[in-house]
């Protein structure tokens, strides 16, 4: 970042707040929107998969012997036929095992396309129901489209053990890989972004930040050997990198001030601390303010909010 660009930065800042509050831009809301929606659909699919399996394909059976002797069971009174065997077709087999590979494609290809919708638009964290709920749907998902099923392939009684055997372990094997495609093990949230967008607006005076398409971070300007990769760089808000599939704000920033020729804050390494704990879900990790070795370094001049009067 040249000296130009320092000077137009804190023009702007003395004249405008920067925006505060993390927010997704409309198209990565609509993004997200429609992620949802098609991973809504796919689920639904494999969840009407199963009960297709379990209330049609597990009933197919198959009688040997239907030629058998009619008697009478003298403990219960009723007629049956002697010799007459139920078996679970082969067709049935064959058909189970593949509506367990398409539930289980469903069910992946579903929480795949959740999670991308969740990094474009995140839950709040101080909102654990609907954050874990939110976050962890797929794997719910995918446990509710097979452990049903698997259940009652363990309980069929016309099964013969070797078709028992093979469907009940390709069913776990396949609902274990879509729980653990739908766990989210370190999702995002509105406070981590917000984190993030609060040390760029301190550190630059601006919500601005830059990139390129082949990475996963965000970068604090334009001259620095991370993103001299022959991309094109783009330029943007915090949200706009998010919706660009940039992730998080670089660890690297206070080299990268260093690089661009802007101050760093003398506790830099305080806040690239508390970042990677927020960033790894730790929200109410302080994050420090900047302290400048010059007060006249710092692009922006962020009060602290005056604290509520006590209620009784």
């Amino acid at each position: 970042m040249t000296e130009q660009r320092k000077n137009n930065v804190s023009s702007e800042a003395a004249t405008s707040e920067p925006p505060a509050n993390w927010k997704p831009t409309a198209e990565a809301k609509a993004k997200a929107t429609q992620f949802r929606w098609i991973a809504a659909v796919l689920w639904a699919v494999a969840i009407i998969g199963e009960g297709v399996a379990i209330f049609w394909l597990l009933r197919q059976r198959e009688f040997v012997g239907e030629d058998g002797q009619l008697v009478r069971d003298p403990d219960t009174g009723l007629l049956q036929e002697q010799g007459v065997t139920a078996t679970f077709p082969q067709w049935a087999f064959i058909a189970l095992l593949v509506a367990l590979v398409v539930i289980a494609a469903l069910s992946i290809t579903g929480s795949l396309l959740w999670k991308k919708a969740n990094r474009l638009d995140p839950a709040r964290k101080s909102e654990s129901t609907r954050f874990f709920v939110q976050n962890q749907l797929g794997a719910i998902i995918a446990i509710v489209a097979f452990l049903p099923l698997i259940i009652l392939i363990f309980l069929n009684k016309d099964m013969d053990k070797g078709q028992k055997t093979t469907a009940g372990i390709i069913g776990v094997v396949l609902a274990a890989a879509a729980v653990v495609i739908g766990v989210d093990f370190n999702p995002p949230s509105v406070e981590q972004y917000t984190a993030d967008q609060s040390t760029v607006i301190q550190l630059l005076g601006q919500d601005e930040v830059v990139w390129v398409d082949g990475g996963q971070v965000y970068h604090v300007c334009e001259t620095v050997p991370a993103i001299q990769t022959g991309s094109e760089i783009r330029t943007g808000t915090t949200a706009e990198a998010i919706a660009a599939g940039k992730i998080r704000l670089t660890l690297q920033f206070p080299s990268e001030l260093r690089a661009c020729d802007l101050a760093v804050p003398e506790n830099a390494d305080e806040i690239t601390a508390a970042l990677k704990e927020i960033q790894a879900g730790n929200v109410d990790t302080l994050l420090p303010a900047p302290v400048w070795a010059d007060p006249a370094d710092a692009p922006i001049d962020v009060p602290d909010a005056a604290a509520e009067p006590a209620t009784n």
